[in-house]
């Protein structure tokens, strides 16, 4: 799952497809601007409706980039757009939805791979409750909801055990799943994500999504936990700036990805999507070692 936004970036779930059109390029090339007054750069984002691309967009043309945003509404969407050249870039995912999408999607060769070359931000995955007032409260045998999609699932049981409501064979990872839920105070019962805040008051706590926590108007005195952004288990679900492999050290990409934390940037994102983000800064080798640590792990999974 761009940096996911406060209403649609934590669930990287599927949308019905409407897809703007692409400025078609070359794979890994950059295309010139018509007026010969620098590069255009097409980067593939789910929310190009915000004011801060605009900010984003003014401060890259300062550097002499004209940037091209090319709005997708179904996730499925900008990962090949990017594979088959028509963007240049992509920003709207997380490192797992990225590995996924690897492991699931095998390139050719290993420069047609997909890789992360700057992070954004972490977006925390919060429980939710109409009932109590913080987890100690949640009583033993309670009911708490998460989402079903393997994605949000695994990280869902990883936020239950930092609040103490599980615990997960090996600790857990990004892949786990609740058979492996070792020992519990409360039953834990998946439903589609699209369920887990109507089900908010006839259970004792909901993993919700910040998409639907945003729809079904969530409070933030109803959160009453949300994992740990700096955390080594919130690290498969940093968003990243994604390139294709061979353009990993593009010079003009990697100032594309380090320009979204300009200060202004970063001022107009919290502007826009509030403040539940956490900006991250994690250098590419370690975002790429991380993306490929969990490509290695769903492998193994047979996923």
């Amino acid at each position: 799952m761009s940096r996911l936004s406060r209403r649609t970036r934590s669930a990287l779930l599927l949308l019905p497809l409407a897809v703007l059109a692409a400025a078609c390029a070359a794979p890994g090339s950059a295309p010139s601007s018509d007026d010969g007054s620098g590069q255009v750069v097409s980067i593939g984002v789910t929310d190009a409706s915000e004011n801060y691309w605009n900010v984003y967009k003014q401060k890259a043309a300062a550097q002499g980039i004209t940037v091209n945003f090319v709005n997708f509404t179904d996730y499925n969407q900008p990962n090949p757009a990017l594979s088959q050249g028509q963007l240049q870039l992509n920003e709207f995912q997380h490192l797992q939805y990225l590995a996924n999408y690897n492991v699931k999607n095998p390139a050719a060769n290993s420069d047609d791979d997909l890789v992360p070359i700057g992070a954004t931000a972490v977006y925390p995955l919060p429980l939710y409750s109409a009932k109590h007032t913080s987890v100690d409260q949640i009583p033993q045998g309670g009911q708490v909801v998460i989402p079903n999609d393997p994605t949000n699932q695994a990280r869902a049981l990883l936020v239950l055990q930092a609040a103490g409501l599980v615990t997960l064979r090996g600790g857990g990872n990004s892949l786990s799943t609740p058979g492996e839920i070792e020992s519990a105070k409360v039953e834990v019962v998946p439903v589609d994500a699209a369920q887990t805040a109507a089900n908010i008051q006839s259970v004792d706590a909901a993993i919700v999504n910040n998409n639907y926590a945003t729809a079904a108007k969530l409070t933030d005195q109803q959160r009453i936990f949300a994992d740990d952004p700096n955390s080594e288990s919130s690290k498969p679900y940093i968003n990243a700036f994604v390139s294709r492999a061979e353009d990993k050290d593009n010079p003009v990409y990697l100032q594309l990805a380090a320009l979204y934390h300009d200060p202004e940037v970063e001022a107009a994102i919290r502007a826009d999507l509030g403040d539940t983000g956490v900006f991250k800064s994690n250098d590419v080798a370690d975002l790429q070692a991380t993306t490929t640590k969990i490509e290695n792990d769903l492998r193994a999974a047979g996923s």
